[in-house]
């Protein structure tokens, strides 16, 4: 997965850089999620697709960085996120489940 696909400005692409390129971009593309829904709702607002980018994104960099590119401060500053947002997706899912009135309940009424 090393061999060089095509170039952009003298610079070799590989199927490995496609990877973190990828997770780059949706690792970057969740702040403008975030920027939406906050404008939206006129209120800090940390939406549910926030923390799916940031797994996604977090996981392609960490690959890339694994497989890729092997290289360990890649890893480092990818691993700690990808638990943070794990977390807080679990915790999101969790709240809101809460607020979900079962059908039949005495809340129903």
């Amino acid at each position: 997965m090393n061999q060089v696909l095509f170039h952009v400005h003298n610079i070799g692409v590989t199927p490995w850089k496609l990877v973190g390129y990828l997770g780059a971009f949706l690792f970057t593309a969740r702040w403008f999620v975030q920027l939406y829904a906050t404008k939206k709702l006129r209120r800090v607002v940390m939406p549910l697709s926030f923390w799916w980018l940031s797994i996604t994104g977090s996981a392609l960099l960490l690959t890339y960085f694994i497989f890729g590119k092997n290289d360990s401060v890649g890893v480092m500053s990818n691993l700690f996120p990808t638990f943070v947002s794990v977390y807080n997706l679990v915790t999101h899912i969790r709240h809101h489940r809460q607020e979900v009135i079962e059908p039949g309940s005495s809340e129903e009424t």
